[in-house]
């Protein structure tokens, strides 16, 4: 069965308050987790407000049960790996094991532009985010002690401790719909593979690459679970509904066109059927209006 996940823009308008009503409820109402994204900003003005990712998580972590959760995905562009390492062994901790360590390379220039960080051109990231991959798996995953001669980073003897309570760590997530390189990482490191935005002959298309490239490995194609990030248009009735499709500037049709879950009740399940049928097994519907509590009340009516 398709698993249905919500995922929210933190850079969107998230705060405190906020983040307190929208935790508790996506597990109240069953849906299976809660993720958001890791940005200072969003690609273009106005800044609002953003809420710390990893802090938010913490507190997620302590006031959930069931939920898993975790960033879509949090960058080695700006989060040095062992900080990252030693971040998502204790939230995971905490939580119980529910954590799903999503990581990327970064993308958007804005953000790193504006407080002062590095993004690279698009080789050196990807090396960049390769030898961070290294290291977070190696503190998560070794018992000895961690030597690493990388061009970006070095560990020489390095252990974590404490050692997390779920041997290897928490689950780990690679996040990127690209070529060859995004999916030579998953077979190397993730236990996830999650693509975003794209429709599902396209999904199909990366799906079955992958699982090629798993079997040239010599793991199990079943080992990698695959996910979809993507929009999602709904309202609790027609005028919420038409509402919310006048806002994205497109027709329903063209936002479908680009791999966003949109539309009715029937027309909503219709494409979850289809996600399903393709081979995918989770997905985390994007939910932009952060207020909109009634509205993600009525999709958990119509879709779990």
């Amino acid at each position: 069965m398709l698993e249905i996940a919500i995922m929210i823009e933190g850079q969107n308008g998230l705060t405190w308050a906020r983040w307190q009503k929208i935790a508790p409820l996506v597990e109240e109402l069953g849906f299976v987790g809660l993720f958001r994204s890791d940005h200072f900003t969003n690609a273009s003005p106005p800044d609002i407000e953003s809420l710390e990712l990893w802090t938010s998580l913490t507190w997620l972590a302590d006031n959930t049960k069931r939920i898993e959760f975790g960033p879509l995905v949090t960058p080695f562009s700006f989060r040095h790996p062992v900080h990252t390492a030693r971040m998502a062994s204790a939230v995971d901790d905490l939580s119980g094991g529910r954590l799903i360590l999503g990581l990327g390379a970064g993308w958007q220039d804005r953000e790193h532009r504006l407080f002062g960080f590095d993004l690279l051109e698009m080789k050196s990231r990807f090396d960049r985010f390769e030898e961070g991959m290294e290291v977070v798996t190696r503190l998560l995953q070794s018992d000895e002690p961690v030597t690493f001669e990388g061009k970006y980073y070095q560990l020489r003897g390095a252990t974590l401790l404490p050692r997390p309570q779920r041997r290897g760590g928490p689950r780990i997530l690679i996040g990127g719909s690209g070529g060859k390189r995004t999916l030579s990482c998953v077979v190397r490191y993730a236990k996830e593979w999650n693509c975003n935005f794209i429709t599902v002959q396209k999904f199909s298309e990366a799906n079955e690459r992958l699982t090629e490239m798993l079997i040239h490995a010599g793991r199990k194609p079943e080992s990698v679970r695959r996910s979809l990030m993507t929009g999602c248009v709904f309202g609790k009735d027609d005028a919420a509904l038409k509402e919310k499709i006048s806002a994205r500037k497109r027709t329903l049709e063209e936002l479908r066109q680009r791999g966003i879950v949109g539309g009715n009740v029937a027309q909503v399940k219709e494409q979850l059927r289809e996600m399903e049928e393709a081979g995918l097994q989770r997905v985390m519907l994007q939910w932009l209006d952060l207020d909109d509590l009634e509205g993600l009340e009525a999709l958990a009516k119509a879709v779990l």
